[in-house]
């Protein structure tokens, strides 16, 4: 190559590169806790506790990490905690999964959510949610070369509008993401949902992602209805959960996927090449825990049933307007009383100026309404709820 030509090729012009995701941005969780430690705020945005994980359980971290178990754990899962996750599945849901062709432990939900879909989705395929939606579906869906279809959820209760559900399944229908406990409204569905849900499909090749992450936070007496515990939805979905959220551990990235052995064998296929394994140590740890606390799960509904309503309590002088949620550590409320802004305007104003961090719901939407919800977390410290009703209390 001659001078001259070497000096074109540095400096020849590069076509611009084409985004497969061109109209997706950072997500509103980063954007708000990096706006929050940039203020100083009170971060009620994303959904991370402020106090630890049980002692007992970091005890088992620790032994495990001193003890040798740092190499790659078996891609599905260390069979022991696929063991524990079985006898838990069938204790509260009476579902019998096989813990070696049934389960799979991965890195967190998000990838399980997105495996699942890159499994059973491609070209042609239309994939059904339900907005508000948790801001990972949609981009999983168009990756694996799918159509998201929205439904908007109904107000104020986020609801299924089972009409719109029913008018919007054709011959290209593949799967219908559901949300329970649901991120971001609070909201549950109960077991006549899931039966509407499975009279609808009965007779059509669809599958269910079911997203059960805030499974042990239902309130006010009721119950989780699990997928696994409908036995004709059990047969076409995929169910998935989070340690990180029942262990107040969410930096962990630790979730595992129920699925019929079908499903889980083209679940897998994805799942090696994504993150092949997760931390081998953690698994150990969590599975001892597990067998030994298995009181912790069981307690968690009335644990986060307190900070709820402590939070509530504590924000009822103050001019937003909210019904107490039904599940999740999330509260949404109304703050058209306070303020004309948009959503994100709010929250912006509400972070920069005063100090207190949450998220806006139109993020959440494909086609945000007007919006005036914004949503707090309460998975914090009773001080850290307190200090920041003493900031909303004011506006």
């Amino acid at each position: 190559m001659t001078l001259i030509n070497y000096f074109c090729f540095l400096f020849q012009e590069v076509k611009p590169l084409r985004s497969k995701l061109p109209q997706v941005g950072t997500t509103i969780f980063t954007v708000m806790t990096r706006m929050a430690q940039q203020h100083n705020a009170i971060n009620l945005s994303q959904g991370f506790p402020d106090f630890d994980c049980p002692a007992a359980l970091r005890e088992r971290v620790s032994f495990y990490l001193n003890d040798r178990r740092n190499q790659y754990a078996p891609m599905t899962g260390v069979a022991e905690l696929r063991e524990q996750i079985a006898l838990k599945v069938a204790q509260l849901y009476g579902c019998q999964a096989d813990a070696d062709q049934e389960i799979t432990v991965t890195s967190g939900a998000t990838e399980a959510l997105f495996d699942a879909i890159q499994a059973v989705i491609g070209s042609g395929d239309e994939v059904i949610m339900f907005d508000p939606a948790y801001d990972s579906y949609d981009p999983a869906v168009q990756l694996a070369g799918g159509t998201p279809v929205h439904i908007p959820l109904t107000v104020p209760d986020y609801g299924i509008d089972w009409q719109a559900l029913s008018d919007a399944i054709n011959d290209r229908t593949r799967m219908i993401i559901i949300n329970s406990p649901h991120n971001p409204s609070g909201s549950v569905l109960h077991r006549s949902d899931l039966d509407q849900l499975a009279e609808l499909i009965r007779d059509r090749d669809i599958l269910v992602l079911s997203d059960e992450v805030y499974e042990h936070m239902v309130f006010d007496g009721a119950r989780h209805e699990s997928v696994l515990s409908h036995p004709e939805l059990r047969e076409r979905s995929f169910a998935v959960f989070s340690f990180g959220k029942t262990y107040h551990a969410t930096g962990w990235k630790a979730a595992y996927c129920v699925a019929p052995a079908a499903l889980t064998a083209e679940f897998r296929k994805v799942h090696q090449f994504v993150t092949f394994t997760s931390t081998s140590f953690i698994q150990y740890a969590i599975a001892d825990f597990m067998r030994d606390c298995p009181e912790h799960h069981l307690e968690l509904p009335a644990f986060y049933q307190q900070k709820r309503d402590t939070f509530c309590s504590l924000i009822e002088p103050s001019r937003f307007t909210f019904t107490p949620s039904a599940g999740t550590y999330f509260q949404c409320v109304d703050f058209s009383a306070i303020s004309d802004l948009t959503d994100m305007e709010f929250v912006t104003w509400l972070c920069q100026e005063h100090g207190v961090a949450t998220i806006p719901l139109s993020p959440f939407y494909a086609h945000a309404p007007g919006s005036s919800i914004i949503r707090f977390c309460f998975c914090k410290d009773d001080s850290t709820l307190e200090q920041a009703a003493a900031i909303l209390n004011k506006l």
